[in-house]
Order: structure tokens, then sequence, then C-alpha cells
């Protein structure tokens, strides 16, 4: 689907009618605070839901338990691969390039800045590893998994946004939008997904055209889960470049709030890196994946080590030829890789199990206003001209 001006307007005052339901009568009811209790150790798909679940709770969760009717599993299990022959670059683009890409669309970082993630940083990129490692998970929608009870939580935690937000009458609706509507929505799987193939691309990191479609369907059966309408999605990664295109050259821009979440994931970044000769890198990592002018408008420090991590890619391209040619040399760096992604999670979480849960208020001082075979090299969509 090719969208125009016009579509993308009626996608800014969509937000997600079930979940947007589901949270309205849980607050209605003052039922919440049970539902969080009862639902916080309940962590994996199959697991019998509590006692005194709210009826409500009980009839949401039980229609969102299953993946989409329409989901090719071996498709699925193309990525899967993808994402383990790719993982520690995987997590790189998400931590260096998605996450501040977010932060370049002021009214979502408006938002952003409304819930306890400026509080605690480390939870948001937690819970984003998390979900990721979940979902790439042979067992991911099986019994015992952790992936669908993490989405049906954010899905219910995007709700309770936009219900306390247009409650309080803390948004501006007509300027801005439902928040977490359709089209950001739709925005943040672009992030997730093209964005994050684009960064692997520009690090000169091996991937077949194969590996990086099936990504970008995974991404897309993500997105259903979380509940946003997959007839409005882009199928294809063309159509995928022109949506992502058309929605930054409509919204992204400098804010307040984005600068401040940049720094707050760059000070995170450099407290996890031991020691602090390599701190510069995580802001030269940030500067060349987003573009200076992006960087710019987050504040992204210059540094001397922003001509050093253009370099980057020629060593990770060397990389990538070892591991192509030996079996031995792509056992090492996959290997290394899971380690990579299991140590960066292990800090971000301090050992903990990050928990999505609805919350019952928003901050108000934050002034919210308003192994997939090479067979074919991917190569980037082509930019497209809204």
């Amino acid at each position: 689907m090719i969208h125009t001006e016009a579509s993308m307007d009626a996608l800014r005052q969509t937000g997600d009618r079930l979940a947007d339901a589901t949270v309205a009568t849980l607050f209605e009811r003052g039922e919440v605070g049970k539902f969080n209790t009862l639902m916080r150790y309940v962590s994996t798909a199959g697991a019998p839901l509590p006692d005194g679940l709210p009826d409500v709770a009980r009839e949401y969760l039980e229609a969102t338990s299953v993946p989409p009717s329409w989901v090719d599993w071996g498709e699925m299990e193309k990525a899967r691969l993808f994402f383990i022959d790719n993982n520690v670059h995987i997590s790189t683009a998400l931590s260096f390039a998605s996450m501040p890409a977010c932060y370049l669309v002021p009214h979502v970082a408006k938002l952003l800045s409304a819930t306890h993630g400026l509080e605690y940083p480390s939870k948001r990129m937690a819970e984003t590893g998390q979900f990721t490692v979940h979902l790439m998970r042979p067992d991911a929608f099986e019994a015992g998994s952790r992936f669908i009870p993490a989405a049906q939580k954010v899905r219910l935690l995007h709700a309770s946004i936009r219900h306390h937000l247009v409650r309080e009458d803390r948004w501006d609706t007509a300027a801005l939008g439902t928040p977490i509507c359709q089209e950001d929505m739709i925005g943040g799987q672009m992030f997730f997904s093209l964005l994050v193939l684009d960064s692997l691309h520009r690090l000169n990191i091996h991937m077949s055209t194969e590996g990086a479609e099936a990504y970008y369907y995974a991404w897309r059966v993500v997105g259903a889960m979380l509940g946003v309408d997959q007839e409005a999605v882009p199928a294809t990664l063309d159509e995928a470049r022109s949506f992502l295109d058309r929605y930054m050259i409509r919204h992204m821009g400098p804010s307040e709030e984005g600068a401040h979440l940049t720094r707050q994931l760059i000070d995170l970044y450099e407290e996890i890196v031991p020691g602090t000769f390599f701190d510069p890198v995580v802001s030269a990592l940030v500067r060349h994946l987003v573009g200076d002018t992006c960087a710019d408008w987050l504040r992204v420090p210059r540094t001397a080590w922003d001509t050093v991590v253009k370099a980057a890619p020629h060593l990770l391209g060397v990389l990538e030829t070892i591991e192509d040619r030996s079996p031995l040399g792509a056992w090492a760096l996959d290997r290394l890789g899971q380690l990579t992604t299991v140590l960066e999670l292990s800090s971000l979480t301090r050992g903990r199990v990050m928990h999505y849960a609805i919350p019952e208020q928003l901050k108000k001082e934050f002034g919210v206003s308003g192994a997939v075979p090479r067979t074919r090299r991917w190569s980037p969509p082509a930019p497209s001209v809204p």
C-alpha cells in the first residue's frame, strides 16, 4: 500500500479499538491495580490465568492469545535464523539507530517523556531487548514462551497511555492526533525493521535479500500482535521505504525532549562500557547511523572518534567475509554475538526480568502538552519522493 497525505492523516486519528476498550473498562471499574497484581507473574503463553482476573481482561487475553492466522511459519523461521546470524548487529542497530529515531519525532519524544522512562531509562531499552529476544526464540508462539504475554501487555500499556493523555486533557489531539496512533505505531514498526536493515547495510553487514525480507515480515507479525492494522502497513520493503520517508518528512525535527532522551541513552551505554576511554564511541556510533543532521537535532556531541567509527564498516566487512568462508569462523562469531547480546541485556536489566504493567497515572511534571543462505545480497530500497 502506498500512502497519501490523506491516508496518513486518517491513521493519525485511529488507535487500537480492542485494547482501548479493555483499558477504559478496567479504569471505569477501578480494576487496574488488581489486574497488574494478578498479571505480574503471568509471563508465559498457555499459563492458566489467575482467579479473580477481571472478566474484560480475561476476554482480551483470550482474544489475543494466538498469532494471526495468516502467519507464514517458513518466513518466521528464516527471520529467526537471520536474527541468530546477526544478533549483535541487530542489537547495535536497535540501540543506536532505532531508539534515537523515535526521539527525532517531537510528539513521540514528548509522549515517551510522560512515562516512567525518564526515571529509569535502562528499563525501556531492556524491555525492547527482551521483547526482541523473546520473539526470535524457536518457541515464540508456543506454550511456555514469553513473547505472546509480553505483546499482550505492551498493547495494553499503549492503550493506557492513550487513555491517560486524553482523559486528563494533556494531549492536543486536534494538532497531534491520537496518542500512539496507527501512523505512529506503523512508524515504530518501520524503525525496528527497515531502519535496522538500513543500519546493518551502513555497517557493511552481509545480508541476503531473503533474510532481510524475512526480518521485515517478522516485524509485520509483531505489529499485528501489538494492534497495528496490517491492512495499512506496507507489505514490501519498497513500500516501507515510501512510508518511512513520508512519515519522517511529516514529523521529524528537534525537540528538548528528544535531546534529553538521547543524552540519557548515551549516558546509559557509556556506563555499560567498561572504563572511560571508549565512551565517545557511543556518540560517534549514534551519529554515524542517524546522520549528522539528525544527530545535531538530538545534540549528539561530536567527538574525535567520529572519523574512527566511519572505518568500522570496513572491519566488519572483513569479519563478515571470514564468517561467510569459514564454518569455524561463523561459529565463533555467532557465539560471540550471542554472548554480547546476553551480557548487554543483563547489564540493562541489572539481572531482573522486566515487567509490563498498565500505568495508573502519568507523570505531570514532564509537561506533556499537546543463518539464511546468502544467495542475493540485500540492498536498501532507494529513497522515495513523497
